[in-house]
């Protein structure tokens, strides 16, 4: 199953993002989760891993671009993309290199478009993790990392925050 994460101030825009890509026929399932509030998109990012994440640039209290780079630290396998109405290029582009977005959608978006944006995105999100577990394969191979590492890894990549444990002063664990 495919997670994505959609982030735009506009309802309306959310909704429609969210039509498009639960009508788009593909061979596995997508699960599509909409937030208008930046925070809480993270707060989700530090609970569930996604694939791909869509963000709008303009948004009040946070932009769009310091959305996906504090998304990036949370979960720097996620294919980051910007959705924007902007023509100010400039700071579109600061936008992409900072956070590292694979792909600009312009607002208004053809959908077919938008579509295969999202197909080459998710090829890419593959070829990705591919190339992280041949290379964790590697390091354990010659000793670089334990097999307990690398299971570590994989589980934190199927479930950001699983493997960190929330201590209390006295010892105790929290649970969240």
């Amino acid at each position: 199953m495919r997670h994505f994460l959609i982030v735009d101030d506009e309802p309306s825009v959310l909704h429609a993002l969210q039509r498009t890509l639960r009508q788009a026929v593909f061979d596995e399932e997508w699960h599509v989760e909409i937030f208008s509030d930046p925070h809480e998109a993270l707060k989700r990012g530090s609970e569930t891993a996604f694939d791909v994440v869509i963000s709008d640039y303009r948004m009040p209290g946070m932009n769009g671009a310091e959305f996906l780079t504090a998304f990036k630290a949370i979960q720097p396998d996620a294919v980051r993309m910007v959705l924007s109405a902007s023509t100010e290029f400039d700071t579109l582009i600061s936008a992409i290199n900072q956070a590292e977005v694979f792909r600009f959608i312009a607002k208004p978006w053809n959908a077919a478009d938008l579509l295969d944006a999202i197909e080459l995105a998710l090829v890419r999100r593959d070829q990705s993790m591919e190339n992280l577990r041949l290379f964790n394969e590697l390091r354990a191979q010659f000793g670089e990392i334990t097999p307990q590492e690398l299971e570590a890894k994989r589980l934190e990549q199927e479930e950001p925050g699983i493997t960190r444990v929330n201590w209390g002063e006295d010892g105790s664990v929290h649970l969240d």
